[in-house]
């Protein structure tokens, strides 16, 4: 008698193999309680630990605080060292952002940092994950390399030029576009909507979209949300956590008289 195959503890491949939109944010605010309300009503989170004053144990109780919801946690670490993908994934994550990823040798490192052997070089210690999702360790075992999302972000000028030979190789789950650090990276920090940075997201556009892989960016109004669903977008990122807090404080003093 054979048992029934495991289901995936993630759900963000399914929705994007059936071409739904996924929302999520990015959370730089050390909060579980932050995590718990913006956990209600997105699909994933990923926790900062490139920018945001978030330290390990914090970052495992937020990984925590997506507990009974639908939402996903992944994580944003500093740079793509498979050291820094490790503890993350250990604790629940089920995915890592990886930044600053420039050419194929760079997208390959992070395939490698977040799939098992054979199949990548992820050391062996999830102590914590399986708590998180309420499955045994072999259960978790089983189905980890399908679980976890390796996010590559493309988000300097160098990644653009090479987008054809990075988005070649196999293993990347998902392609985000950075439009700050792209802008910084042509000495145009602060003006994303600048042309010739808005020429270079197009251009990581359509080379993500010509290799297959889901992408991902960041949507700053409903508008441009639409627009970038309409052309094929899999994950939009709506705001970081304390820009989605400017943005419903400004929402709540519209119209008053002050």
């Amino acid at each position: 008698m054979t048992s029934a195959p495991l289901t995936p503890l993630n759900r963000l491949r399914q929705a994007w193999r059936e071409k739904r939109p996924t929302f999520g944010a990015i959370a730089t605010i050390p909060s579980i309680q932050t995590v718990q309300i913006m956990a209600q009503s997105l699909d994933w989170i990923v926790v900062d630990l490139e920018h945001g004053p978030i330290d390990l144990g914090t970052a495992h109780a937020m990984i925590v605080a997506t507990s009974g919801t639908p939402c996903v946690p992944m994580v944003r670490i500093a740079a793509n060292e498979p050291h820094l993908a490790k503890a993350p994934m250990d604790i629940g994550a089920l995915g890592i952002n990886f930044p600053m990823i420039c050419n194929a040798a760079d997208a390959a490192k992070a395939v490698r940092s977040v799939r098992y052997p054979p199949n990548g070089e992820r050391l062996w210690g999830p102590f914590h994950a399986p708590f998180r999702w309420g499955v045994s360790m072999n259960d978790y075992m089983a189905t980890a390399d399908d679980d976890m999302i390796c996010m590559i972000t493309i988000e300097h000028v160098e990644a653009v030029e090479r987008i054809d030979e990075i988005m070649a190789v196999p293993g990347i789950d998902l392609a985000v576009i950075g439009p700050g650090d792209l802008a910084t990276s042509i000495n145009k920090r602060g003006l994303p909507d600048d042309p010739e940075v808005v020429a270079l997201m197009q251009r990581a556009e359509q080379g993500i979209m010509r290799s297959g892989v889901p992408i991902g960016g960041v949507a700053r109004t409903a508008e441009q949300a639409n627009a970038m669903i309409e052309r094929g977008y899999a994950a939009l990122a709506l705001g970081f956590d304390w820009s989605l807090f400017q943005r419903g404080i400004a929402a709540a003093f519209a119209g008053i008289r002050r």
